[in-house]
């Protein structure tokens, strides 16, 4: 399986990830400096440095909180069947096969770490016709920092990794990762990114998915997708979700985890969904997840699953959003090719391409351990190990700093 290849080829660490951005954040909020920038946020930021409702979204909050019709009750176990039937199309679209020939259920969970967990859960007790399956999990090296912890805490102790990042082009390498799934054990459990890679923003095109794909036909690998910020990177729902879409139409079973704190701008509601695509056993999954949700949460959180199945439900509603969507993708897009522009103009070598090929909110500069700690420690430019930043939190008051900044990290003797 070249296991050992598989487990040591990062230069990432995920429980370096764990503990800094936690700790990056107190850090943050206790510099006192006035040039001081948060780079290593999840949230999208904008323009003023500060997280703000859609306008939409805080329109419809107010209609739901005014509603005579509506009292306080608890929502059916898997959530508001308005909700996942609407996050279910929208991951998939409304003429998916798998929506078509009934083979696909949805389950609200609280937040997309819940969708996880759950996820997690139902594949200890179903996958592989196994009571006490145990892994192996395969992640992206490197990923999102709290995936290995949930899948442990779910009891699947063999987690390891695929090749996903390559410093030196500062982009996906695609053979990497295909070679390492290829010598994946059959039936092992990927976790991909369908869009939005954390931390790194980095994203394979569709030839690229076409080949993973077929690679996880082959070696009957199961796919379980994180799908957090739909619409966010390229600005369509339709191109955020093609991986997942393209899965389902080879016939694929998976699953997949979403967020709709970013794209709705609910990041404390806590609004996610587990999307189960399946052949067979559809009723007693179901009815294992209903066990399983039971003594996870007993039930999620009804405001903001509200708040998105009413935006998704009304035509007119749906468009606004797509449009809002859309601004916060391009605006990004704006951030990034400033600061391309800025880095180009300050000189030296190397080129800047890889900051504006992906979109969204992440990307990453490959930086080195010295020239991240010059960044804090020195500039007071919070951001992630090997130079991962949330691009959304550069703005035009800090665009020239932060750009002289990584200039300078990069090319002064440190």
């Amino acid at each position: 399986m070249h296991q050992h290849e598989m487990s040591t080829c990062s230069v990432f660490d995920g429980a370096v990830f764990i503990s800094s951005e936690m700790k990056l954040t107190e850090d943050f909020k206790r510099d006192t400096h006035p040039n001081k920038v948060n780079l290593a946020g999840r949230e999208y930021v904008g323009e003023h440095g500060h997280t703000t409702w859609l306008p939409l979204v805080r329109k419809i909050k107010q209609q739901i909180a005014t509603d005579p019709t509506l009292f306080p009750e608890y929502p059916p176990i898997l959530g508001i069947p308005e909700f996942t039937q609407r996050a279910t199309e929208l991951a998939l679209g409304k003429d998916s096969p798998a929506i078509v020939e009934s083979r696909v259920f949805g389950i609200q969970t609280v937040g997309s770490t819940g969708a996880v967990r759950l996820g997690a859960e139902l594949l200890r007790s179903w996958y592989c016709s196994s009571s006490s399956w145990s892994g192996p999990i395969l992640l992206s090296s490197p990923c999102d920092d709290s995936l290995t912890g949930t899948f442990k805490a779910a009891g699947i102790e063999d987690v390891q990794h695929y090749r996903y990042w390559d410093a030196e082009s500062n982009d996906v390498c695609v053979e990497n990762m295909v070679h390492d799934l290829e010598n994946a054990p059959e039936r092992c459990v990927v976790v991909l990114f369908a869009s939005g890679h954390h931390p790194t923003g980095a994203e394979l095109s569709q030839e690229d998915w076409k080949r993973v794909a077929e690679v996880m036909m082959k070696r009957q690998l199961f796919p379980f997708f994180l799908m957090s910020a739909q619409g966010l990177c390229s600005g369509s729902l339709e191109q955020d979700a093609w991986a997942v879409r393209h899965c389902v139409s080879l016939g694929l079973e998976l699953l997949c985890a979403q967020s709709f704190s970013y794209s709705f701008g609910l990041y404390g509601e806590r609004v996610g969904h587990l999307l189960c695509v399946l052949k067979q056993n559809m009723l007693a999954v179901q009815s294992q997840a209903e066990k399983l949700v039971q003594t996870l949460w007993s039930c999620p959180p009804m405001e903001g699953a509200r708040v998105v199945a009413t935006i998704l439900s009304n035509p007119a509603h749906l468009v606004e959003w797509q449009e809002s969507v859309k601004g916060i993708a391009e605006h990004c897009m704006l951030i990034r090719e400033r600061l391309r522009e800025r880095l180009r103009l300050l000189g030296g070598p190397g080129h800047w391409d890889h900051i504006t090929k992906p979109g969204g909110l992440y990307c990453c500069f490959g930086l080195n351990a010295q020239q991240v700690e010059f960044l804090i420690k020195r500039k007071h430019i919070y951001l992630l190990p090997h130079g991962c930043l949330n691009v959304s939190a550069i703005n035009s008051r800090n665009l020239d700093y932060v750009a002289e900044a990584i200039h300078q990290a990069m090319h002064s003797q440190l």
